[in-house]
């Protein structure tokens, strides 16, 4: 897990999440995957650490990185659950949507992964319910 810090963002090497400054103030930081929240820094990292903890599957089974998750999701003042259901619905807009609509990220190269791929046929459906 590897989190790269500058004075005005937090990047992931492990998802496409980020955290940016938001003003002039150092300590007004804004989360992609909670946008319509307002962080401190030590917030806006704790979010970038539970993005990166739930999105590594070495964790399912591992006790102190479940004990991690609920510290960095008590900190941003939500239930892990709740992340983990807009963490998902991110990655659910970037293969559904334009991804230069979603935080601005790029396409990863490789196959496409639409969802027919996903889902292994042309009528598939989902449905996502979350609480």
């Amino acid at each position: 897990m590897t989190i790269h810090l500058t004075p005005d963002d937090m990047r992931s090497t492990r998802t496409p999440e980020c955290a940016v400054r938001t003003g002039a103030d150092p300590e007004v930081w804004q989360l992609s995957w909670l946008p319509e929240r307002t962080l401190t820094r030590k917030q806006a990292f704790a979010g970038m650490q539970l993005d990166e903890l739930l999105s590594d599957p070495h964790t399912v089974l591992d006790t102190r990185a479940h004990a991690q998750i609920e510290f960095c999701a008590a900190g941003l003042g939500i239930a892990w659950t709740e992340a983990a259901g807009r963490l998902f619905l991110r990655m659910l807009e970037r293969l559904d949507g334009d991804p230069e609509e979603v935080a601005g990220q790029p396409t990863p190269t490789g196959r496409p992964r639409t969802a027919t791929w996903l889902f292994a046929h042309p009528d598939a459906t989902r449905r996502v319910v979350l609480g």
